[in-house]
Parts: C-alpha cells; structure tokens; sequence
C-alpha cells in the first residue's frame, strides 16, 4: 500500500501516464463532462473532496507548468477563488467559463469531479516536466538560441 499521497489508483495512473502539455481539469460536482471524456469521480458527498483538496493532493504529485481558471470565479465564489490561487504552485491565466470549458472539451487529458460543491469551482492544470531547465539548456546548446 502507499503510504501517502494520493491513493485513488484511477487519479495516480492519470498522473503517471500524463506527459508534458496534457491538460488535466480538475471540475465541480456538477461540470457536464464531454460525453467522450476521459472522467475520473473522486466525489464522495457535497464537499467532499472540495477542490482545494484535489489540488493539493495532486500539485503533490503533479509537476504544473500553468493553470487556467474562469474569470467568473474571483467574482462569484471569492472565498473559493482566494484558496484555489493560495494552493496552486503558479499564477492562473483566466477565461470566461464558457471558453474554459470549450477549450477543455477537445484539449482535455482528463476531467477529475470532484464533491465541490459551489460555482465555477474548475481549475485546468497543464502538465509539465521536472527537467525543464535541462531541457532548455541542452536547446541552446543545439541551436545557438533560447526556445520560444
């Protein structure tokens, strides 16, 4: 058994198998997830787990090259935005929801629901790799430039 971390086995194989620029949406309880989907429920009753959670236990796991969030969220759920931009490891670019979810519909890895609870609650996590610095080292040693 592991002994810490995240244990859902469906989530830890996203996270292992997920490569560098997947897009892994981390949704209320009630998002419609595209019918063709990759869909992942974690959610046990209303709240739990909230989506605060989520992102902790997966940023734990997770290297996260940026985020996106719905711009509606800072106005309708303050106090959701405020501790979903506390735990996330980089600065969101935001969208109108409606965009968001648009965009996610043909880029999504996965869609994770979780028991959130509460409006615009959704936060699209881009994967990215834990070499990075390397590779954009080893990038200009091959091409004389840095890498857009």
């Amino acid at each position: 058994m592991k002994r810490n971390g995240v244990l859902h086995p469906e989530l830890l194989d996203v996270i292992a198998s997920a490569g560098h620029g997947d897009v892994i949406v981390l949704t209320d309880a009630g998002l419609k997830v595209p019918p063709a989907a990759r869909r992942i429920d974690l959610g046990l009753t209303c709240g739990v787990p909230s989506i605060v959670d989520t992102i902790k236990a997966v940023a734990g796991e997770l290297v996260i090259e940026s985020a996106i969030v719905a711009n509606e969220v800072e106005e309708r759920n303050p106090r959701v935005h405020k501790l979903v931009i506390a735990e996330l490891p980089v600065e969101p670019s935001t969208v109108a929801h409606a965009d968001l979810m648009a965009d996610m519909a043909s880029r999504a890895y996965v869609y994770v629901k979780t028991g959130e609870c509460s409006a615009y609650a959704s936060v699209a996590l881009v994967c990215g790799v834990n070499y990075l610095g390397e590779a954009i080292d080893l990038y200009e040693q091959l091409h004389g430039t840095r890498p857009m």
